[in-house]
């Protein structure tokens, strides 16, 4: 009867120590999202881990694994329902499953000592006695409480998951250093080695993971800037042309004129008439020009209706651009140029049978600017779990585009958000701005 007991113990408390990584981990995974606000957790996912833990955990009991076997194939589901789920790729899930499994053995064991020596009793260190199974839930039910608030706090853990495993790590290293050197509880040295090593090797592997986050993040810094920089470029050209356009227009005026005149000297007026239509037409590319007072933007605007001109596509853009912030260009070029972008490359896949028109509009509500682009789409975009998915073959909604645009815009506490309803994407960038003194 009390094999049974312990059995079912072990395998509801390998239940929970399951269900409560995978959870940890999505929440891991939601902070490192450039849309923070995409939750990773459902009750799908919630149900189908509990019952694939279940199972484990009794296969675990009923065959009577030792401890390092049950570890290890805990975190082989671990890290494989985090690369079903999508949380985390599978060699990035191993690494985490295997941080996990080892802080929760090793707090796990820091528990039932401390316990021992607070009551004089090295029972609370046996797993098979009464005081080690009391010892053994309080852990779980603490372990439960820690992810009851992570759920329930879900927005502050994420962003502070990180700064929560530091000090996990760097408690149960002062944990065992602090018991090895009292003298209520006799613990062989070489348990205490073998833990004091992992715990050295957890704080090691919060260093590893940290310096890969921050490497990636250059990574796509660097990417960002790249893209940046070539679209300046890209726009600084054609502003540059539009300059050279509107210096050969001025300096042929006294031609011009000359010419307008003979012509209706001559009363050659629908000759006159033609002449004049010839010199319309770049000058009204000129006079089309929408002006925010920043040039780089105008011009990027300006640009991106002229690539839906020849494409057949309509352009509508209202302007209320605050003067003198401390937006940067190179930022607003980012996230103006990648939302267009990706707003034309959507409206050119729309038969030309149906309306294709893109919408810009640019807002300034007290401190914060709001831009956004709307566009049609030619088909129903892909719902994966409420979020919208890409047809593209990267990840993401747009890949590298919304991603370039998500980060320019948390530089400025802002976020892009995107959605769709009656057949019409919408992207959202909204900024917080300060305004900025001109001498």
């Amino acid at each position: 009867m009390m094999e049974g007991m312990l059995l079912l113990s072990d395998a509801a408390a390998g239940s929970v120590r399951a269900l409560a990584g995978l959870f940890l981990m999505s929440q891991q995974h939601r902070s490192q999202q450039k849309d923070a606000y995409q939750d990773t957790w459902n009750h799908k996912k919630a149900a189908a881990a509990l019952a694939g833990a279940v199972l484990l955990e009794v296969l675990i009991s009923v065959m009577g694994f030792p401890e390092s076997y049950r570890v290890g194939l805990e975190v082989l589901w671990l890290a494989c329902c985090a690369s079903r789920f999508g949380f985390l790729e599978i060699r990035m899930g191993f690494f985490v499953s295997i941080f996990y499994a080892a802080a929760v053995s090793l707090w796990q064991f820091l528990f039932a000592a401390w316990l021992g020596v607070l009551f004089h009793s090295a029972a609370w260190l046996e797993a098979k006695t009464e005081r080690g199974q009391i010892a053994l839930w309080i852990f779980h039910v603490l372990l439960s409480a820690v992810v009851l608030y992570f759920f329930m706090y879900r927005e502050r853990a994420a962003k502070n998951a990180f700064r929560f495993a530091s000090v996990v790590g760097v408690a149960g290293f002062m944990a065992v250093i602090t018991l090895s050197e009292q003298t209520v509880l006799k613990i062989a040295d070489d348990t205490l080695g073998m833990w004091t090593i992992l715990a050295v090797i957890l704080m090691m592997s919060l260093l590893v993971f940290r310096l890969r986050r921050q490497y990636e993040t250059e990574r796509e810094l660097a990417k960002l800037k790249s893209e940046q920089a070539e679209l300046l470029e890209r726009d600084y050209t054609a502003l540059n042309n539009a300059y050279a356009l509107n210096a050969k227009l001025f300096h042929d005026f006294h031609n011009h004129i000359g010419v307008l005149q003979q012509l209706l000297s001559h009363r050659k007026v629908d000759e006159a008439v033609q002449y004049l239509n010839a010199l319309q037409a770049p000058m009204q590319e000129m006079t089309d020009t929408v002006w925010t007072g920043d040039e780089t933007i105008d011009y990027l605007i300006n640009s991106k209706a002229a690539a839906a001109k020849e494409g057949g596509i309509q352009m509508l853009v209202q302007v209320e651009f605050p003067r003198h912030t401390n937006i940067r260009s190179a930022d607003l070029c980012a996230i103006l140029g990648n939302l267009l972008d990706n707003a034309l490359e959507a409206s050119r896949q729309v038969p030309v049978t149906k309306q294709r028109e893109i919408r810009l509009t640019i807002r300034r509500i007290h401190q914060m600017l709001v831009i956004k682009v709307e566009n049609p789409l030619a088909a129903l975009p892909n719902e994966k779990e409420g979020v919208l998915q890409t047809a593209k073959a990267q990840n993401g909604l747009h890949g590298w585009g919304l991603k370039s645009a998500q980060t320019a815009a948390e530089k400025y506490d802002g976020m892009v958000q995107t959605s769709y309803a009656d057949e019409v994407f919408r992207a959202v960038a909204t900024l917080s701005y300060k305004g900025v003194k001109v001498d």
